[in-house]
C-alpha cells in the first residue's frame, strides 16, 4: 500500500496532513510519552482563530512540541477565504513568520519534520525551532503573536550528581530582570517570559492550569503585574480531559500587551 503510492509527487498539504495524523493517533493511543507534546488540535485551531493572525507578523512559540500552533496559523493565514497573499507575503509566511524552541530532542524533531512536510521553511536553511531552554533568558526577540502550551508540571527542576554519585533532581528558579516573580513554578515562569516575548502591540494566547489563576505568593504577584501591565482581556474555561493528562484543569488565556483598561468590564447586577 506504502510502495503503490508516488510520494514525490505528492503535494505538501497531504503530506503533512498524513504525517500530522500520525502524531495524533501516536499522542491518542500513548495518553503520555509524545502525548505530553501533542496538544488536541481542535484547541489550537481555536485559539488561532480566536487570535487572527495577520500577513507578515512574526508568530512564536516557546514550547512548540510538534509545532501544531506553528501549522494551524499557517493553514489560517494561507486560506484565501481570510487573505489573499501575494509573493513577497508569501515568502515570508514561509520562511519568517515562525519561531520556536523545543528543549525535548525527539519533539523537536517532529516538529521540524512536520514543518518541513507542510511547505514552511527551507531543509537546509536555518533552523527555525531552538533546541535551547526558553525560560533561560531574554534573548531580546519581540514577536507580534505568541500561542503557546507550555509543559504541565508545577515546578521547574534539574538533574544534578550528588556527591554518592547518583542522580537526583532539584527545584531550579529563573533569576531574571525581566520577570515580576522569582519561583520554581513552570507555568508561572512561562507566562512572565510570554509577556516579555511580545511587541507593545503583541497578542498572546497561552494554556495555563488552574494553579497559575489561583495559587497565593508568587502567582498573585504574577497575576496581579499581569492585569496591570496588560489588557488580559478573556480567560477560556476549558473542559476536563481535553488534554491526554488525565484530571487536568486547564485554560486559555489571551492578553494584549497594552496597559489595562482603568474601569473594569464587570458590573455589579
Amino acid at each position: 500500500m506504502i510502495d503503490a503510492e508516488n510520494w514525490v509527487m505528492m503535494g505538501a498539504d497531504v503530506k503533512g496532513d498524513i504525517y500530522e495524523g500520525l502524531l495524533e493517533k501516536n499522542a491518542e493511543g500513548l495518553k503520555s510519552g509524545a502525548g505530553q507534546y501533542f496538544t488536541p488540535r481542535s484547541l489550537i485551531r481555536a485559539m488561532v482563530e480566536c487570535i487572527r493572525p495577520e500577513p507578515n507578523k512574526t508568530i512564536a512559540d516557546p514550547a512548540c512540541g510538534t509545532g501544531g500552533f506553528f501549522l494551524a496559523a499557517y493553514d489560517f493565514l494561507n486560506n484565501n477565504n481570510n487573505y489573499n497573499l501575494d509573493k513577497g507575503q508569501k515568502f515570508f509566511l514561509k520562511n519568517q513568520t515562525f519561531s520556536g524552541n523545543e528543549i525535548v530532542a525527539n519533539a523537536r524533531r517532529l516538529a521540524l519534520m512536520n514543518m518541513f512536510l507542510h511547505n514552511i521553511g527551507e531543509i537546509t536553511g536555518e533552523s527555525t525551532i531552538s533546541p535551547n531552554d526558553s525560560l533561560i533568558a531574554d534573548t531580546g526577540d519581540r514577536y507580534d503573536y505568541v500561542l503557546t502550551n507550555p509543559p504541565f508540571g508545577k515546578k521547574s527542576s534539574i538533574t544534578i550528581t550528588n556527591g554518592e554519585g547518583k542522580q537526583e533532581k532539584e527545584d531550579f528558579r529563573y533569576n531574571r530582570q525581566d520577570f515580576w516573580a522569582t519561583t520554581s513554578n513552570k507555568q508561572l515562569n512561562f507566562v512572565q517570559h510570554v509577556r516579555t516575548m511580545l511587541k507593545t502591540t503583541g497578542q498572546a494566547a497561552v494554556v495555563v492550569p488552574d494553579n497559575v489563576l489561583f495559587e497565593g505568593g508568587a502567582g498573585e504577584m504574577v497575576r496581579q503585574k499581569l492585569l496591570h501591565n496588560t489588557d488580559l482581556h478573556t480567560i477560556l474555561r476549558l473542559p476536563t480531559g481535553i488534554f491526554y493528562a488525565q484530571r487536568v484543569k486547564a485554560n486559555v488565556i489571551f492578553v494584549d500587551n497594552k496597559p489595562a483598561s482603568k474601569n473594569p468590564w464587570t458590573r455589579e447586577i
